[in-house]
């Protein structure tokens, strides 16, 4: 077995990467929303933050009732608690990364985990 996992994906809608990689630590979908379409549920997480990354496009996200606008660059972190629901503006798909992990878990830093191979 090697040190690594690779995978090569499509422009699908949704696509988790958990089994494409034999994730172990984190959960991470790409997300992909056409033009005035949104993610069909509101839903938050028991233990779970989320990290969102904006590849492109623009759109919003409503947080615990709040609107946020969203564009390519942005980044967010939510909550595992907050009530969320993604959507593409009427006039631009959004395509995003969702990065979940449990809250409180990072233990180390790259400076502090990292190990300098001679």
């Amino acid at each position: 077995m090697t040190n690594f996992s690779k995978a090569n994906t499509t422009a699908d809608k949704r696509i988790q990467l958990h089994d494409l990689l034999s994730l172990t630590g984190a959960e991470i979908s790409v997300n992909n929303l056409p033009a005035g379409t949104g993610v069909p549920f509101v839903h938050s997480h028991k233990q779970n933050e989320e990290i969102y990354g904006i590849l492109s496009g623009k759109g919003k996200a409503v947080i615990d009732g709040e609107t946020v606008k969203l564009t390519a660059g942005d980044w967010l972190r939510v909550s595992p608690s907050a009530k969320r629901r993604f959507c593409a503006a009427e006039d631009s798909e959004i395509s995003f990364l969702c990065i979940q992990v449990k809250e409180h878990s990072l233990e180390g830093y790259t400076e502090d985990d990292a190990v300098i191979e001679p």
